[in-house]
């Protein structure tokens, strides 16, 4: 399944899901302008999962729609490329891996299979717009909208944090 979807320019509001012929099939609540907490819908307005920073943490924490932990998503440090690692309660682990000045990234099982894959879209999707195609059979599609919203935030913290190093 492909689906579009996208941040907000103020990291606020409501944005839709949408699949390939723009047919909405969800959305994102994007809490607040002060946080980097979403929400994530399907198609009939039932809340799925969850994303969020633990207080004090760089860490990703994706949970269920009642809280309870799906995963935790981390960036790794790597030369040249961009390096992250979702671990899920007892789906295993997920290695997510981009070039560094790409803006296409593959998703890898354990042993090293593509179960999906995701690009950074132009078009009428601002900058934080992503297209996903999720082949893997352990990981939900709206779970792996929360993973890369909370990779994308990573990222922007990451960056925020080298402009304020450098002023």
């Amino acid at each position: 399944m492909n689906l579009y979807f996208r941040d907000n320019f103020f990291n606020a509001g409501v944005t839709e899901i949408l699949d390939e012929q723009e047919v909405n099939v969800g959305h994102l609540d994007l809490k607040s302008s002060f946080g980097s907490a979403i929400d994530v819908y399907g198609q009939n307005s039932q809340l799925l999962c969850k994303g969020s920073f633990p207080i004090f943490s760089g860490k990703w924490e994706v949970t269920d729609a009642d809280g309870g932990q799906l995963g935790v998503l981390r960036s790794r440090f790597a030369f040249f490329t961009k390096k992250f690692t979702y671990e899920t309660e007892g789906r295993g682990s997920y290695e997510i891996i981009s070039p560094a000045f790409s803006k296409e990234y593959e998703i890898s099982d354990e042993s090293g299979a593509i179960v999906a894959r995701f690009e950074q879209v132009n078009g009428w999707f601002s900058s934080g717009a992503f297209l996903l195609n999720n082949q893997c059979e352990h990981l939900d599609t709206y779970e792996l909208v929360a993973v890369i919203m909370g990779m994308y935030a990573i990222q922007k913290r990451q960056s925020a944090a080298a402009n304020n190093a450098t002023h």
